[in-house]
C-alpha cells in the first residue's frame, strides 16, 4: 500500500503540472475570450501544450494504478492534494506570490471532495448501461456544455472559469462513466470498443477539453481546476449511482456529510474564484489594464 500512495502522490503532481503547462498556453493562443473550436488545434502545435497533456495523461495513468492496489478511501483523497500543487506551480510559472487565502480555499476543496467521494459505495459488479441510455447521458452533457459555451463570453471572468469548467468537467466526468461500460464490455466482447458508445465518449472528451481549455484562458486557473476536480469525479459517482445501480449514502448521517461535505468544496471553489490572483496574460486582462492607465480624470 504504501508504493501506491507514492504513486499517488506522484500521480497527483503530474496531473497538476500538466495542467497548470496547458494553462500558459491557453491564455497565450489567439482568439476572443471564449475560442472556438480551432483553439485545439493551434494548442496541438505547441510543444508545451503537448507537454503538458503528456503529462497530465501520465497523472491520469498513476492514479488508476495507485487506486489498482489501495482503497479509494486512501486514494482518492491524496489524488486531489493536486490542487495545491496546481496552485503552487501555476503561480511559479506567472511569478506570482501564493497566498494564505488561496492555500485555505484549496484545502478546503480537497476535504470536501475527498469527504464526499469517501460517502458513496464503491460497487465492484460490472456496469451496464443501454446504447439509448449512454446516447441520451452523452447529448443532455454536451447540450449543456453548449449553452455554457455560447453563453460564456457574456460572463464575468471568474464565472466564465467556474462555468466553463464545470461544464468541461461534467463531460470529462461523463467520459469516465460511458469508459467504465465500454471498458467492461470489451473484457467479454472486444468488439464492443467499435459501438456508439465509444464513438460518444470521443466526442464529449474532445468538447470537454474545449470547454476546460477556455477555463484556463480566463486566467483563473486555480479556480478552475478546483471546478474540474469537482465535476469530473463527482459526476462519475453520479453516473454510477443513479445508472449504474452503485446506489448512495444508505444512511441519513452520510447523506447529510455528503452534503456538508459538498457545500465546503463549493465554498472553497468560489473563494478561489473571487481571488485576485490571475494570469496577468488572460485575455481582456491588459485591456483593462490600459484602460484605467488612460481614463480620463
Amino acid at each position: 500500500m504504501v508504493w501506491s500512495v507514492l504513486i499517488a502522490m506522484v500521480g497527483a503532481f503530474s496531473l497538476a503540472l500538466g495542467s497548470a503547462l496547458q494553462e500558459r498556453d491557453a491564455v497565450r493562443a489567439p482568439g476572443e475570450q471564449v475560442a472556438r473550436a480551432g483553439f485545439l488545434l493551434h494548442l496541438l502545435r505547441q510543444p508545451r501544450w503537448l507537454a503538458g497533456t503528456g503529462a497530465a495523461a501520465l497523472g491520469a495513468s498513476l492514479h488508476l494504478v495507485a487506486l489498482s492496489g489501495a482503497p479509494l478511501t486512501i486514494i482518492q483523497p491524496i489524488g486531489v492534494t493536486g490542487l495545491l500543487f496546481a496552485i503552487v506551480l501555476s503561480a511559479f510559472f506567472n511569478r506570482q506570490r501564493v497566498r494564505v487565502s488561496q492555500i485555505v480555499a484549496g484545502v478546503a476543496v480537497m476535504v470536501g471532495l475527498a469527504g464526499v467521494l469517501s460517502l458513496f459505495p464503491h460497487s465492484s459488479r460490472p456496469p451496464v448501461m443501454s446504447t439509448g441510455t449512454g446516447l441520451a447521458l452523452a447529448g443532455t452533457i454536451i447540450a449543456f456544455g453548449a449553452i455554457v459555451y455560447l453563453t460564456a463570453r457574456w460572463m464575468p471572468s471568474g464565472a466564465r472559469a467556474l462555468a466553463l469548467a464545470l461544464a468541461g468537467g461534467a463531460a470529462l466526468g461523463t467520459t469516465s462513466g460511458l469508459a467504465r461500460v465500454i471498458t467492461a464490455g470489451a473484457v467479454t466482447d472486444p468488439l464492443r470498443l467499435f459501438d456508439w458508445l465509444t464513438l460518444m465518449a470521443v466526442v464529449t472528451a474532445v468538447f470537454g477539453a474545449l470547454l476546460l481549455q477556455n477555463a484556463y484562458r480566463t486566467g483563473h486557473f486555480a479556480a478552475a481546476y478546483a471546478t474540474l476536480l469537482i465535476a469530473d469525479p463527482v459526476v462519475g459517482v453520479g453516473i454510477g449511482a443513479l445508472l449504474l445501480g452503485e446506489g448512495v449514502p444508505g444512511t441519513l448521517a452520510a447523506q447529510v456529510g455528503a452534503g456538508i461535505f459538498a457545500l465546503t468544496a463549493i465554498l472553497g471553489t468560489v473563494s478561489l474564484a473571487r481571488s485576485r490572483h490571475r494570469n496577468p496574460e488572460a485575455p481582456g486582462r491588459a485591456t483593462t489594464t490600459v484602460t484605467r492607465r488612460h481614463r480620463p480624470r
